[in-house]
């Protein structure tokens, strides 16, 4: 089975998503968005606001504007400004929707076409794949953060420690096949 890399940016931008969307769901208290490990470290909910701005700002008009939009304010990102782990969670699936909205508009006629990230050129795979390495970096850090946190009830996002081997069998136990590797995670 061959799949459009549109296709497979989505399945890539889902599996960071369900990870965030996993560990944020790990955190008992409400607090827990809001704690920073020192001054000149971001909370979770700092890293959301973030990621809610640039995911807007790049992927709003995506195809036929600058990705860095006049109308984003990227330094107030790291300025808490949420007060709430519903705002948190708001701003978390606006900023997701609005990309995979923009995916939506993807095409293997316009994939290889140009759009522009603060007057830089990109092609749109190139764009997609900035973005795509940007939103796992953070993702990684929301993970980290929220399993600190949770310690003793962290839920594995992924093989539990001394389950490796179980799962790889399981895994060869199928036999080869052409199933997107974030299907069974």
């Amino acid at each position: 089975m061959t799949r459009s890399p549109a296709e497979n940016y989505r399945k890539l931008f889902q599996y960071y998503k369900s990870l965030g969307d996993r560990s944020l769901n790990q955190l008992s208290e409400e607090k827990a968005y809001f704690w920073s490990p020192g001054d000149e470290s971001n909370s979770i909910a700092v890293i959301v606001q973030h990621m809610h701005g640039n995911m807007k700002s790049r992927w709003t008009d995506f195809l036929t504007t600058d990705g860095e939009k006049e109308w984003r304010q990227r330094d107030k990102e790291f300025s808490l400004y949420c007060e709430s782990a519903d705002e948190v969670s708001q701003l978390w699936g606006e900023g997701w929707q609005c990309l995979f909205e923009a995916l939506d508009t993807v095409t293997e006629e316009n994939i290889k076409s140009h759009v522009y990230i603060r007057n830089q050129a990109h092609t749109v795979s190139e764009a997609i794949e900035r973005q795509l390495a940007h939103y796992a970096y953070h993702v990684g850090q929301i993970v980290f953060m929220a399993r600190m946190m949770s310690a003793d009830t962290w839920m594995s996002l992924s093989i539990p420690r001394g389950a490796s081997s179980s799962f790889n069998e399981k895994q060869f136990g199928k036999g080869k096949n052409s199933e997107h590797f974030t299907k069974n995670i």
